[in-house]
């Protein structure tokens, strides 16, 4: 009876500790990062979603070039493209190139290597428009014998930034003297603030420094190109001769223009090829500001120890409203980022005996602040977010899969939400591709601006994952909002995209069936376009989507199309060989071919990222697991590649593995101190793997429709203790 008793006591103690609501602030404030050493991947970034600015040591960008091949000390926003002048008068027409498929000539804007006139039009549209660096502040200090400061002379450093406010508050000496800086970006506007205590100032020893530099036009912004190295370890990443962010000159005409308004407010206007931005200063404090060099402003504080200072950054057409002080932009950032934590979804592991635990919530709690930061802005992001170019700034919207889905699994579907009204700005560019083509419906970008053009591309003209794309955003903002407004609000949209997977299926009538392809590349870009036919994942796809999109229809009480019924009924089944699926249906040495066992295993997305589909064996889906699991070439892979795999393991109801994958042993599984996502020197940041880790940890906690099991996710030995609050079911 006593043990009886017991068990009870123990099982009622477990069920109250996992009601308990969460302390939040003590959740988050346990994993601020703290900096005490120059770490060139260890930069720190305020921002609001669609601006963001990453600092050094500092708190300012005083050293860019130092930190140039770790995270770059960029400056960037939404709203902040050019594009180089068109002399040349390159048509895109001359991107296009024919293929045969389904018996019928179709063009595709692809990189076509000859003749001359062609590979020129093709790299022109490559890079334009290009993301800019709007612009880089940062320290001059000068040291006793009139020296400017380098690196090595800043001793003492202790930075710390507070997750709850969004602040970075940074502490260092130069030769014995402190320098303390806060600096905080708006959560409404484009707006910067900075606040710098130092005897260096009444010295007449620190100054501030705004630099604007040139952009490359290069893949990167960067100054040379170099091969991707994955295998490099995180040590060893500095590559010589890269310019992102730090560009000072260049052939273009550019022009700076400074006007002094009074004692504490001036304006910057920077004039390009397409876009004229200003960046108004104000300042408290005695202070003036004066042009050392063209694109080049020093602000030279005097008399006090004290000086702070504020800087917005806004297109010149646009510049109506006050620029606010540095006391408005701390109390903004404070409440800003107050409201994010208290709402959404939270998880705690503390309590866990797994030794993983500790550093999965330190994951999961930074990978939040990162990718609200960088990647909540009204257009979907690139894979390096509002850091630094990466693909020259342009979104992928395959990827926006991995920036976007998260939120509304974390109960901000808000977040998602702002980015949706861009499909609307680029419809009718999508349907112009569909038309092109021969295609119905709307036929949505791959790699694209933020006008919604084509950029040309030998993968991505041929990539189709993303299509079924925003039927997932609209099915998940519904889920959230099940009203017939939100229904109204969509419906176009999601329409006209199975029209388009509709019509793309091509009927083969020999085998009564519908194909996807030949003519295209899957998640998994390791197969030839035009020799490549029904990859899994993207089958399981069309038919959860055009299934999805009939019960639209109904709900909506509208006509269901008979060929979107048709292709769903006559879809081609998932490819089988040896009790296993293939990648794709057209490549039968699908594991025995090393190169196709590198890349994505999309092969897992069909039953992790994707639900349970009519085409699923769940059998056959575990004997495919356990041999990509055994087989698979990991060190080629990329950093949501592991949250898709733990998706699938949560799925399979194997929570051991999908925790296993979750801390794979990769290199591009790793998360700096900073929680950016390392890749490679190429890419040291890549935000679609923060994205993919909160995606699965959602999935782990909460589930998805139809499950029963408790946070299904995560072992049931004992070791972890998960206390969750507010997340929705996936699919």
């Amino acid at each position: 009876m006593k043990k009886i008793f017991s068990l009870s006591f123990l099982m009622l103690s477990i069920s109250l500790f996992s009601q308990q609501k969460i302390d939040r602030k003590a959740l988050v404030t346990r994993h601020n990062v703290e900096i005490t050493a120059i770490d060139t991947l260890a930069s720190l970034t305020v921002g609001n979603g669609s601006f963001a600015f990453t600092v050094d040591a500092t708190g300012l960008q005083s050293f860019p070039e130092k930190y140039q091949n770790g995270i770059p000390l960029g400056t960037q926003s939404e709203w902040g493209w050019d594009s180089y002048k068109n002399t040349e008068n390159y048509k895109f027409s001359e991107t296009l190139k024919d293929v045969d498929q389904y018996g019928r000539k179709i063009s595709y804007s692809t990189q076509i290597k000859e003749p001359a006139r062609k590979k020129e039009a093709v790299e022109w549209f490559r890079q334009n428009p290009h993301l800019l660096q709007l612009g880089n502040i940062g320290f001059e200090i000068t040291k006793k014998d009139g020296s400017l400061v380098k690196p090595e002379d800043i001793k003492a450093i202790n930075q710390k930034l507070n997750l709850w406010t969004g602040k970075i508050e940074s502490y260092f000496e130069v030769e014995g003297t402190p320098v303390k800086v806060i600096t905080a970006c708006d959560q409404t506007k484009d707006a910067l603030g900075f606040k710098v205590e130092s005897g260096l100032i009444q010295q007449g020893r620190l100054k501030i420094r705004i630099r604007i530099p040139f952009p490359t036009g290069l893949w990167g912004d960067m100054g040379t190109k170099w091969e991707e190295k994955q295998e490099v370890a995180i040590s060893t990443v500095a590559i010589a001769g890269t310019d992102t962010g730090k560009k000072w000159g260049g052939k273009q005409d550019y022009t700076s223009n400074l006007k002094i308004k009074n004692k504490s407010e001036a304006t910057i206007t920077h004039i390009m090829d397409s876009i004229s931005y200003d960046i108004n200063l104000k300042w408290r404090g005695t202070a003036s500001i004066k042009e050392k060099a063209k694109h080049y402003f020093v602000v030279e504080p005097s008399k006090s120890n004290t000086i702070e200072l504020s800087c917005s950054f806004v297109q010149t057409d646009k510049n109506k409203s006050l620029i606010p002080s540095f006391e408005a932009i701390d109390k903004s950032s404070i409440a800003g980022w107050e409201s994010f934590w208290e709402s959404g979804a939270a998880v705690d592991f503390s309590g866990s005996t797994d030794k993983r635990a500790s550093e999965l919530e330190r994951r999961v709690i930074l990978s939040q602040y990162l990718t609200k930061l960088q990647c909540t802005g009204k257009v979907p992001p690139q894979e390096t977010g509002l850091t630094y170019n990466s693909w020259f700034g342009k979104p992928h919207l395959e990827m926006h899969w991995w920036h976007g889905v998260h939120f509304a699994l974390w109960d901000r579907s808000e977040l998602l939400e702002k980015s949706l009204p861009w499909y609307q700005k680029v419809f009718d560019k999508a349907k112009n591709i569909a038309k092109r083509q021969g295609f119905e419906g709307a036929r949505w970008q791959k790699m694209t601006d933020p006008d919604g053009n084509e950029s040309p591309s030998s993968v991505g003209a041929f990539l189709i994952w993303q299509q079924p794309h925003f039927i997932t955003y609209a099915d998940l903002i519904y889920q959230t909002k099940p009203t017939t407004a939100t229904l109204n609000l969509y419906s176009e949209r999601v329409f006209a995209t199975a029209d388009f997977m509709a019509s793309f299926a091509n009927f083969d009538a020999k085998n009564d069936r519908y194909v996807l392809g030949p003519g295209v590349i899957p998640a998994q870009e390791r197969f030839k376009a035009m020799e490549t036919f029904n990859p899994t994942y993207e089958l399981a796809y069309w038919n959860w989507a055009l299934k999805t999109a009939i019960n639209w229809k109904k709900k909506l009480n509208q006509k269901v199309p008979e060929k979107w019924e048709d292709v769903l009924k006559k879809l081609s089944p998932l490819p089988i060989a040896k009790e296993v699926y293939l990648a794709t249906e057209s490549a039968t040495d699908s594991y025995t071919n090393p190169e196709f066992k590198t890349d994505h295993p999309s092969v897992l997305g069909t039953f992790g990222m994707l639900p349970e589909t009519s085409l699923l064996d769940k059998k056959i889906m575990k004997n495919t697991f356990d041999l990509v699991w055994d087989t698979w070439t990991w060190d080629k892979t990329w950093g949501w590649d592991f949250p898709m795999t733990a998706m699938s393991a949560a799925r399979l109801q194997m929570p051991e593995k999908a925790i296993d994958a979750l801390f794979m042993n990769v290199v591009t599984n790793t998360y700096l101190k900073n929680g950016h996502n390392y890749q490679s020197p190429r890419l040291t940041l890549y935000l679609p793997g923060n994205g993919g880790l909160l995606t699965a940890v959602a999935m782990m906690c909460a589930g998805w429709e139809g499950n029963t099991i408790e946070n299904p996710g995560f072992p049931k030995d004992g070791t972890w203790k998960v206390r969750s609050e507010g997340f929705k079911k996936m699919f």
